[in-house]
């Protein structure tokens, strides 16, 4: 539940970047805006045609993938839904693991790094010149990744599961609070609702299981995080609990809670407008990353090391 308040800067939650909505061999740099169109469209489609469950593999995908751009996210669930885990072949084969015959790849998007050189200035030396060189995005390339399920080979180490108990996941949830300066209280004066936010307090009714409360509280971190200043007077009351719910789901389902809060009546967050639908599930994601980095920050020093490979395949798949 929200409470309202003013005066707020709302948190900056940036768009992200890009995603491939088509199987074409077209290797074209597309934008994100056309990309995340297409799958935002396709996902309408599923919507209208009453297969709710399409949106539940998207917020699913977010929280499997959380460490994806939001539009490679969007291509990841419309390609293939049930996907654990994805990589590039290069990847896939230092695993010990090989693509199946036949299997098709889950077009994303890579970024391209070169270097930008500075005007040279003949006042400096040589190394001054070599210090100045500095990468730069130019731009974004079509790659190929197979989830796990699409390989055959060594089997990989399981993942610590957490199998419907929070563990320690409380913990780093509260500290996270607690850095973004929210006061966290319990009162009983708030029910029936489970939670309610202020402008910078968060107030939980107290006597809820471990799980429920860690549920609650990432729904009211999703309200303070996204419906504040000008975005809370731009949405509805319905779309901000949907989108608050949303969040709740994905970093309930990312640590291992069972969770039948998707189960929810999505088409509520766009009313047939896609553009209202992609920046709807634009937000969930960067909000639910955000607090999936504070829970899981092990996996940040991976992403760089991840990134760096991911960067190399896209180069030798362009070679």
């Amino acid at each position: 539940m929200e409470v309202a308040n003013s005066n707020i800067n709302s948190t900056s939650i940036g768009s992200a970047a890009v995603s491939v909505a088509s199987g074409s061999n077209n290797r074209k740099p597309a934008t994100a805006q056309q990309l995340i169109r297409e799958n935002v469209q396709f996902l309408i489609q599923q919507l209208e045609q009453g297969k709710s469950e399409a949106l539940t593999a998207y917020l699913g995908a977010m929280a499997r993938f959380h460490n994806y751009s939001f539009g490679n996210i969007l291509s990841i669930a419309h390609f293939r839904p049930d996907a654990t885990r994805v990589a590039g072949i290069r990847t896939w084969n230092e695993l010990g693991r090989f693509v199946k015959r036949g299997e098709k790849g889950i077009p994303i998007l890579a970024p391209m790094v070169g270097i930008k050189r500075q005007r040279r200035d003949e006042s400096q030396s040589q190394q001054d010149q070599n210090e100045k060189l500095t990468p730069t995005l130019i731009g974004f390339r079509r790659v190929y990744v197979w989830d796990i399920a699409q390989t055959e080979g060594r089997e990989l180490p399981e993942p610590a599961k957490v199998s419907g108990e929070v563990g320690y996941y409380r913990d780093r949830l509260l500290n996270f609070v607690e850095q973004q300066g929210i006061t966290l209280e319990y009162s009983e004066r708030i029910a029936p609702a489970q939670g309610v936010t202020y402008a910078d307090k968060i107030v939980l009714l107290p006597g809820q299981s471990k799980a429920e409360e860690f549920a609650t509280l990432v729904h009211e971190i999703g309200h303070w995080m996204l419906h504040r200043a000008e975005r809370r007077t731009m949405t509805t009351k319905t779309v901000r609990e949907t989108e608050a719910e949303a969040i709740a789901f994905i970093v309930s389902r990312a640590v291992g809670l069972n969770t039948n809060t998707a189960s929810a009546d999505y088409i509520a967050l766009y009313h047939g407008n896609p553009e209202l639908l992609a920046e709807s599930l634009s937000v969930i994601q960067q909000a639910s990353a955000t607090i999936l980095a504070a829970l899981f920050p092990e996996k940040q020093a991976e992403q760089a090391d991840k990134q760096e490979e991911e960067q190399e395949e896209a180069l030798a798949q362009a070679s």
